[in-house]
Order: C-alpha cells, then sequence, then structure tokens
C-alpha cells in the first residue's frame, strides 16, 4: 500500500488517475531501470559470454519490443527513436529482420548508455500515450511485453553474476549480508498416486503460449522431494567423486563435464579454507543449508543417479505443485539468494528459490500452435534440444510464476538460478502393516497382556530413555561406548569408502557419531526410527555437524522397513544396531529381524551389532529398576502416550513398574502391574484387569558370543569378529551376509 509521501508523489505526476493498464507498465519498467542503480556504465557494457546479454542491451531490447510490436503498428504518429536500433536490439525474430549477432552485443559501445535510458524514455512516452486510449484489440500483447521484460530482469541478474564473477576483484551488486544460516531440515519423500491428470495453463489470467493447451497425462505412482538438493549433499556428491564417476553421467554431460573441467558447481571456488560461492551479495563460505544453485541439467542427472533417485518429469512436478500456489509461497523475491527450506510438512521450496530441471525435453504439447506473425517465434521456435525447468527462483520477480510456467534452458547451461529436487518411483500400494492402535488393542485382548516395545520411544520416551543412558546402575550404554570408542578404528575398517550406513532405531544418534568420526569414508548416513520427533532432531544435528555426509531419514518401523533410502542405493552398505536392543526381540523376532535386515542390507552387506551378555542377576535387575525411578516413568510413558494418541483412560497411578530376571529364558522382564482389578479403555474398547495382573511391555535377553552366532547363521548371517568389554561383560560383533 502507498504511503502518504508516495501518493503525493503519484498524484503530482499525475499517476494516480491513470489507466490501470498504463499504471502496471510503468511499474514493471521502473522495476527493471531499478535493477541497475548499482550499476557503473562499464558494468553495463560489458558481456562476459556468447549466453549472456550486457544490460545496456536487455535495457535497449525490451524497449525495441514495444516499439517494434505496439507504437509502430498502433500508435498513429509515432516515429521510431532511432531506425538502426532495429537492426541492434532485435533478438531472433527473424520476420522483422536481421540482427546484430548475439556474441557480438557486448562490442556495441554505442549508442552510449545515456542514450539507450533516452530511447526507453522515448518509448514510455509513446506507450502513455499509446495505453490513454485503452488496450483495445492489444491486452494480450501488453501482457506479453510486460512478461517479456519480466523475463529480462531476472536475465539482468543472471548475466551480471556471471560478469561479476569472472573478476577477479569479485564485486558485489548487492550489499553484503551473512548467509540466510539455519539448517535444512532432513529429506523427505511425499508420495502422489498418480493416474490420469491435467496439466497445463487453465486459461484464468497470462500465460505464455507454451502453457498451453491443458490436456491429459497418466502419471505413474510417484514421489517428490520435499525440499531441494543442499550444498552439503553436494559436498557429499564431490567427496564421493561424483564429478570423476562417469557411471553417474550421460554420456555428453560425461563428455562436457571433462572438456570444461568441471569438478563444483558454477561460481564454486576452493581456498585454504575450503569452499567459496560468488554470489549476488558477493564472495562468501559455501553454507551448507543453502540449496545448491548454478549446476546444469547433466550435473543434476548425474546427481540424482549418485543418490538413487531421478529427476522428476514436469508433469510430475506440476501436478504435486497445483496444490502449493505460489501466492504466500513465492519466499525468494529480492532475496537475491535461495534460503534453507523451513521445517513443516509438504513440498517446500517450490516457488522463489531456485528454477528446479525437470527430466522433460522441451517440446510442445498436444494441440500446441503457435500465433501468427513475429510473436509466434517467441516460444515455439525453440522447441528442441532443451529441457524444462519449473518453479520460480530468488531473482524472478515476484507474480511473474505460477505451476505451469515452463521455463527452458540447453543441458550444459549452469549461469541461471537452477537446482535440484529429486523424485523417485512410488513402490506401489503397500500391504497394509499393523498400526500402534491395531498393536495395542490387539496386546491388551490377549490372555498374557503386552505391548511391542517400540512403542516406548515417542518424544518423552526418547529423551527418558536418553536419562537412563546416564543412571549409575545402568551399564550398557557406557560400556558399550567406552567400547565403541577403544575400537572403533578396528570397526571402521570393515566400511567401504562411499558407503551407507544403515542405523536401525537410531534415537538420538549418540554412538553414531563414534563412529562417523573414525570412519570419514562414509557418504550417507540413514537412520531409521519409529518415532519422527527423534528421528528429525537427530538428523538435523548430524546434518549440521557432519556437513559433507548426505543425510537420508527414513521414518519407519525398522523391523518393516522394505527399501533403503534413495541416497543409498548402489552403494556398499553397512548396517549398525549398537544398544543391544535386538534383545528386546524373542528368539523367532530377533531371527525374523535379523532376516529382514540381510533382505534390506543386500548380499555382502557389514552388520555391526550390539548384544549386551549374559551376567549376574543383581546387575542386570538393578539396570532396569533405578533408584531414582526413571526406568518406571519411562515404562508409565507408554500408558500417557496410549492416554494421548488413542483416547485410553490408564490411570499411571494404578501400575507399579516391575523388572524381572527370567533366568529361564535368558532375559530381563519389565511389566507394568495392576495394583487393582480395574477396567481401562482405550480406542473405545474395554479392557479389564485383576489386581495383580501385568502388562508386559519389554524384554532384555542376553547372550553370549556363540549363542549369537548360531541365532545370527539361522538368518544368513556368518560372524566376522567380535570385540568384547571388560566387565560388565558387553559385546560388539561384525557380521556379513
Amino acid at each position: 500500500m502507498a504511503q502518504p509521501e508516495d501518493e503525493a508523489r503519484l498524484r503530482a505526476h499525475g499517476w494516480l488517475t491513470e489507466p490501470a493498464a498504463l499504471r502496471r507498465y510503468r511499474a514493471v519498467r521502473q522495476a527493471t531501470l531499478a535493477l541497475t542503480r548499482s550499476l557503473t556504465p562499464e558494468d553495463q557494457q560489458a558481456q562476459s559470454m556468447p549466453d549472456a546479454s550486457p544490460t545496456k542491451w536487455h535495457l535497449a531490447h525490451t524497449s525495441w519490443f514495444f516499439e517494434t510490436f505496439l507504437l509502430t503498428p498502433r500508435l498513429a504518429g509515432y516515429k521510431a527513436f532511432d531506425p538502426r536500433f532495429g537492426y541492434l536490439f532485435n533478438s531472433y525474430y527473424e520476420a522483422v529482420g536481421p540482427r546484430q549477432p548475439r556474441p557480438e552485443r557486448g562490442l556495441l559501445t554505442r549508442p552510449s548508455l545515456a542514450d539507450v535510458v533516452a530511447y526507453r524514455e522515448h518509448v514510455d512516452a509513446g506507450m502513455a500515450r499509446l495505453l490513454a486510449g485503452g488496450t483495445d484489440g492489444f491486452a494480450d500483447l501488453l501482457d506479453l511485453g510486460l512478461a517479456h521484460e519480466e523475463q529480462h530482469q531476472e536475465l539482468i541478474l543472471m548475466d551480471i553474476l556471471h560478469l561479476f564473477a569472472a573478476s577477479p576483484l569479485n564485486p558485489a551488486y548487492a550489499p553484503p549480508r551473512r548467509a540466510p544460516g539455519g539448517a535444512a531440515p532432513p529429506l523427505g519423500f511425499v508420495d502422489f498416486e498418480g493416474g490420469v491428470v491435467e496439466i497445463g495453463h487453465d486459461g484464468s489470467g497470462f500465460a505464455f503460449d507454451n502453457e498451453g493447451p491443458r490436456h491429459k497425462v497418466w502419471l505413474e505412482p510417484f514421489a517428490l522431494a520435499d525440499r531441494l538438493v543442499t550444498n552439503g549433499e553436494w559436498l557429499g556428491f564431490m567427496a564421493d567423486g561424483g564429478y570423476a564417476r562417469p557411471e553417474f553421467w550421460l554420456s555428453e554431460g560425461w563428455a562436457r563435464a571433462r572438456a570444461e573441467d568441471w569438478r563444483a558447481p558454477l561460481y564454486w571456488q576452493e581456498g585454504p579454507d575450503g569452499w567459496q560461492v560468488m554470489t549476488l551479495r558477493g564472495l562468501r563460505p559455501v553454507d551448507p543449508a543453502q540449496p545448491v544453485a548454478h549446476v546444469s541439467f547433466y550435473e543434476a542427472e548425474a546427481y540424482a543417479a549418485w543418490a538413487g533417485a531421478r529427476l522428476p518429469t514436469e508433469a510430475e512436478w506440476e501436478h504435486a505443485a497445483a496444490a502449493f500456489p505460489p501466492e504466500g509461497n513465492l519466499l525468494g523475491s529480492g532475496r537475491l539468494e535461495p534460503a534453507p527450506a523451513p521445517d513443516g510438512r509438504g513440498l517446500k521450496q517450490l516457488y522463489g528459490d531456485l528454477w528446479e530441471w525437470t527430466r522433460s525435453a522441451y517440446a510442445p504439447y498436444p494441440g500446441f500452435r503457435p500465433a501468427p506473425g513475429a510473436v509466434g517465434e517467441y516460444n515455439g521456435k525453440f522447441m528442441a534440444s532443451q529441457f524444462v525447468l519449473r518453479g520460480g527462483a530468488c531473482v524472478t520477480p515476484e507474480g511473474h510464476v505460477r505451476a505451469s510456467y515452463r521455463n527452458f534452458f540447453y543441458p550444459q547451461q549452469r549461469w541461471m538460478f537452477s537446482g535440484v529436487r529429486l523424485a523417485r518411483d512410488a513402490a506401489g500400494p503397500r500391504a497394509r502393516v499393523p498400526s500402534f492402535e491395531d498393536d495395542v488393542v490387539e496386546g491388551l485382548g490377549k490372555a498374557r497382556k503386552s505391548v511391542p516395545p517400540k512403542y516406548f520411544y515417542d518424544a518423552e520416551g526418547s529423551r527418558l530413555f536418553e536419562a537412563i543412558c546416564e543412571l549409575p546402575e545402568y551399564y550398557p550404554t557406557r560400556t558399550e561406548t567406552a567400547l565403541l570408542r577403544a575400537r572403533a578404528a578396528e570397526i571402521a575398517q570393515a566400511i567401504p569408502k562411499g558407503a551407507a550406513l544403515v542405523e536401525f532405531g537410531s534415537g538420538a544418534s549418540v554412538k553414531t557419531r563414534i563412529l562417523l568420526d573414525a570412519a570419514p569414508q562414509l557418504a550417507v548416513y540413514a537412520p531409521v526410527d519409529i518415532s519422527p520427533e527423534a528421528l528429525a532432531a537427530a538428523a538435523h544435528d548430524i546434518g549440521r555437524d557432519y556437513p559433507t555426509l548426505t543425510v537420508a531419514p527414513l521414518a519407519e518401523d525398522f523391523t518393516r522397513a522394505l527399501t533403503l533410502p534413495a541416497q543409498a542405493a548402489g552403494r556398499p552398505v553397512v548396517g549398525f544396531f549398537p544398544g543391544s536392543t535386538i534383545g528386546n526381540f524373542t528368539p523367532h523376532e530377533a531371527r525374523a529381524f535379523l532376516e529382514g535386515a540381510r533382505r534390506l542390507l543386500g548380499e555382502g552387506a557389514a552388520f555391526i551389532v550390539g548384544i549386551d551378555l549374559v551376567k549376574d542377576a543383581a546387575t542386570l535387575t538393578a539396570a532396569y529398576d533405578d533408584a531414582l525411578g526413571v526406568t518406571a516413568a519411562f515404562n508409565r510413558n507408554l500408558l500417557a502416550r496410549i492416554n494421548r494418541e488413542l483416547g485410553g483412560d490408564f490411570d499411571l497411578d494404578a501400575f507399579d513398574h516391575r523388572a524381572v530376571w527370567n533366568e529361564a529364558d535368558s532375559r530381563i522382564e519389565m511389566h507394568l502391574e495392576s495394583r487393582k482389578a480395574q477396567t481401562v479403555h482405550v480406542a473405545g474398547r474395554a479392557f479389564q484387569f485383576a489386581a495383580g495382573e501385568t502388562l508386559h511391555t519389554e524384554n532384555s535377553c542376553k547372550f553370549t558370543v556363540e549363542g549369537f552366532a548360531r541365532l545370527a547363521a539361522s538368518a544368513g548371517w556368518r560372524l566376522e569378529r567380535e570385540w568384547v568389554s571388560p566387565a560388565p561383560a558387553f559385546a560388539v560383533v561384525l557380521l556379513r551376509a
């Protein structure tokens, strides 16, 4: 909304009484000039490469468009500013006549910048006269001219950045600012069912001709990453030799990368303090959380292959983005650089950060017909050898993008603000797996009531378990941690270069850091956990502290995980299951888990497993019934979760925590014992508890190394090595599929 002083200025110029079309025209034209305020005449003259153009040329060409297509044929008595400008500032319109060769636009030292500004003013005056009479008969052409100028506003910033990046002075276009900071949330995927969908502009408002006609397409089920690929993830690609491994590259892309010696995205510079990147705000350190920018289609394809994913098609992108219109999502306009993705569900960074490569060739939609005359050359003539990008960038004028917008560039080009969103084929509908409600209702209905221990770990349960690990009675964590620290270098020798570490039930990933520090050759960390809250927090912290490591979390019941995250595909895989969590299973469940892990991790995979060893009953019982009552609170929190999530009415004070050593089955058992006869309601069902009756919540089996080796062998694993701590004895074993 205009401020009082702005209104006074507008009234003084008579603009408040001008037609809306003229006000809109002036706003777009003035926005173009505003982009040049920090540029010198010399800045606006130079041309850094054939694909770029001098700023001065952009200023003149956009004026030429209005003069050629609107003023000359429609404004009576209009006189061209300089007839020679038709040759100098025509871009590619064959029907209009010959033109200055594009690679030689920087040679046009004449007309001067002052002459070009005078040219713009001459055209603006003519347009004011034309628009004063309305837009009957040419409203669509005016819309095209304004959208065309907005495209050149983005091109000005693209070309200036390329020019300034070529200077040893690294000049900044805009005042330097601190990087946006923050951290990218863990990468997730949003599933889409596919089927017959419609894409293309729906006819409401302006659109370029290449956005239509609207038509139907068939989509197989697919998934899109919920955010853009980050610099930190790209550093992982580089560290894994991504630019030197031809198996990830298209043939033409590999040839181009070799010919031009690509080793990093455009504008990245390696120095003694690490990687830096040239931006419109100057040279600054690469921020791992920001989306990676200025990558070619070839690089995007290579990264996607390395990550075990692919690029989306433009139809997939548009269908998914239709639910997220740009209003309120165009966050990047005026920012001049992309920002880390915000937290939250759904697709993020669709508009206003970076144009997103698709794997779709730029081709006409069914039924496309170019407009008659020279303006028909605007898009149709370029429908060959290029690829489509979708979304919008931090240099795209606000209001200029929409879900159907089809940007397009050649696959080797890198100077545009282009980024990467991954896609993958959906696995198709999965068989329904039991839910929290299913397992609780089934367990409470048994003659001997029980609930699987995996449901302990909501956010509060995860917090309480971390507190348990600090208790003096609870030896397993500190014993295993000490063992891992002492033997980390030996354990890390089992991890191949470029491997993916898949951790089952990652929790806070505390022990993982010991392994990550000892094995810098790891390329991907894939934590699998049933608690989205705990998983997100752990993945965020690991991603922040290990910026070259690709973190690919999987919110899943690790006993039922069917597929690895896309980033782990095609890599050597190492499983990690510390904490003796395998002891929570019955022997049958443990064997089933080991069989499932073998299928998930694949043939030849290594599996590092922590197992607690048999010891005296007093030590074992104290570890699960501490003096402070933290384990009791952890056990009762399961009832609190049932109350909160399943509409239960458990009275937590009516149940006592019990820890019992079952020597026959070599396990500690945890129970919640009812103090009285009572009826409990859960999910609309009633369950009776007798006084003294228990709800069995956890087993913690204790092993011998020999006995565990036999169990693992029955599931297709071979014990390759073991490391055993001093008393209280704990073991870490290395299995091989």
